[in-house]
């Protein structure tokens, strides 16, 4: 990979990784309902985070992240690091395909759409299961922060059988086809680290 593409791909992978930790921006009241409202409950809350994330209303965010999440980054980090990716992207528009829920955790499959901006412009979509937990009454949505899913899965075996964590995949736009280029952004990121 050279370089230009690299620093692309390590600003991608960056942008992805503040936007997996995304969480839901208004509260959503858990009633006693059935399924069906809990998964229209549920896709709401998703489809209100990806309006937050893309308006920029980072300080929103923060206040409805999970609490595991909230324990481990400061709203200050939080938010600047998300400003700072700013100007790497532009978010477009987001698909939900299947959104399940069982008791107080739920998953929802979505394909998020935009353009990276920095270093330099194309397209590039991000494929990934979002997790929500309710808590406090309210849906609460995180994707590939592994720290805060896996234990929420370990709890909830039954439902982390039928919705295993899957990696976040990021493709860009080749050509007119879609390239994933995650397995090179994700060893990108571990060799700086290793330098």
């Amino acid at each position: 990979m050279n370089n230009k593409k690299f620093t692309f791909a390590v600003a991608l992978l960056a942008a992805l990784l503040l936007l997996t930790f995304v969480v839901s921006p208004a509260a959503v009241t858990a009633a006693p309902a059935g399924v069906a409202s809990s998964e229209a409950e549920a896709r709401g809350t998703v489809e209100r985070a990806f309006q937050q994330l893309k308006s920029g209303d980072y300080d929103s965010l923060y206040e409805v992240l999970p609490s595991a999440s909230q324990r481990r980054v400061t709203r200050e980090r939080f938010v600047g690091a998300l400003k700072r990716t700013r100007g790497m992207y532009e978010l477009d528009r987001l698909e939900i395909g299947a959104v399940r829920v069982v008791g107080d955790v739920g998953m929802a499959d979505s394909v998020v759409y935009g353009r990276v901006r920095a270093p330099f412009e194309g397209e590039a979509k991000i494929v990934a299961r979002q997790y929500l937990v309710r808590e406090g009454g309210r849906w609460r949505v995180t994707t590939g922060d592994a720290a805060t899913i896996r234990p929420l899965l370990a709890a909830n075996p039954a439902f982390a059988k039928k919705y295993p964590f899957t990696q976040p995949r990021v493709y860009l736009k080749q050509n007119g086809k879609w390239v994933d280029f995650s397995g090179a952004l994700r060893s990108g990121v571990r060799r700086r680290a290793n330098k």
